[in-house]
């Protein structure tokens, strides 16, 4: 597998964003629901008990209503946009070194998440309509390159966006190499919902490599700073130490130079003490407001 290296915000312009969600209104993907007549595989039920067990062991960034609320925190950053459901069919190149990012996690082609993702579809789906891009996707990993890809990978990619199996894929991909890494590191550090937020976006920015500025190299800043809480430090320094090392680290790049996913979204939840990222929630990102109820 390919582990990916550091991320980039990926806000677009809203004509951009507008235009992509257009195109993609007539593949509206199929609901769930839609099938709840239909005979129930033994791998779905399985998968159902799987989640029910672990919803039920949730205690923090994992309970699902407080997964809910980080999709849609990450959302707002990354897409200006709180239906983070609405983000499976996004992609564009944001000029940004990394190819094309894509999907609710913006996943890349030049960073290898993207090559895992559909990796993952074609094992579950075979001859999907992004499965000849596969070759090309390798080729392409760790470079900008659209060769192979263009000029219909996009329109593609917006296809397979309106397949639940897809949908599934991403959603699996993001717990696999983003969440589910982020939400372990935060409890056994000994820090709280908001806490393991903060970990989460800072993993889906920058990425869990070994950069100077990748998740590791900011938790190391912080821990030279502040103790958490299983180390017997106090969690509201400590997040403030580690909010300090993820805007050292966002401003090491030019895209990343807007702090305000940090400075008027996280920083003002730990200010109110807001350890539990309950609702309800307010807060601005490149000056766009954002409230949850």
């Amino acid at each position: 597998m390919h582990a990916p290296h550091k991320r980039t915000a990926r806000r677009a312009p809203r004509s951009v964003r507008i235009a992509v969600i257009a195109a993609g209104l007539a593949l509206t993907a199929v609901p769930v629901a839609a099938h709840a007549g239909a005979p129930t595989h033994p791998a779905a039920e399985q998968r159902t008990a799987a989640d029910a067990a672990r919803a039920a062991a949730a205690t923090g960034l994992d309970d699902p209503a407080k997964k809910e609320i980080a999709m849609k925190l990450v959302s707002s950053a990354e897409n200006s946009s709180l239906d983070w459901k609405a983000q499976y069919r996004y992609i564009e190149d944001i000029d940004d070194g990394r190819g094309y990012t894509a999907g609710i996690i913006g996943f890349c082609s030049g960073t290898g998440d993207m090559l895992d993702l559909v990796e993952s579809y074609t094992a579950r789906k075979p001859g999907n309509v992004l499965a000849k891009y596969l070759p090309a996707l390798r080729k392409v990993n760790g470079s900008d390159s659209h060769e192979g890809l263009d000029p219909n990978f996009t329109k593609d990619w917006v296809k397979a966006a309106s397949d639940t199996v897809f949908q599934q894929a991403q959603n699996d991909e993001r717990d696999r190499v983003y969440f589910d890494p982020a939400v372990k590191r935060g409890k056994a550090d000994g820090i709280g919902t908001l806490g393991q937020f903060a970990y989460y976006d800072a993993i889906v920015m920058h990425g869990d490599g070994d950069d100077s500025t990748g998740f590791g190299a900011i938790r190391k800043r912080a821990l030279a700073k502040a103790k958490p809480p299983a180390q017997g430090g106090d969690e509201v320094a400590y997040l403030n130490a580690f909010l300090d090392a993820r805007v050292w680290a966002m401003k090491q790049e030019e895209a990343h130079s807007d702090t305000s996913r940090v400075d008027t979204a996280q920083r003002v939840f730990l200010k109110k003490g807001n350890l539990n990222l309950d609702p309800p929630l307010d807060w601005k990102v490149y000056g766009d407001s954002y409230h949850i109820g």
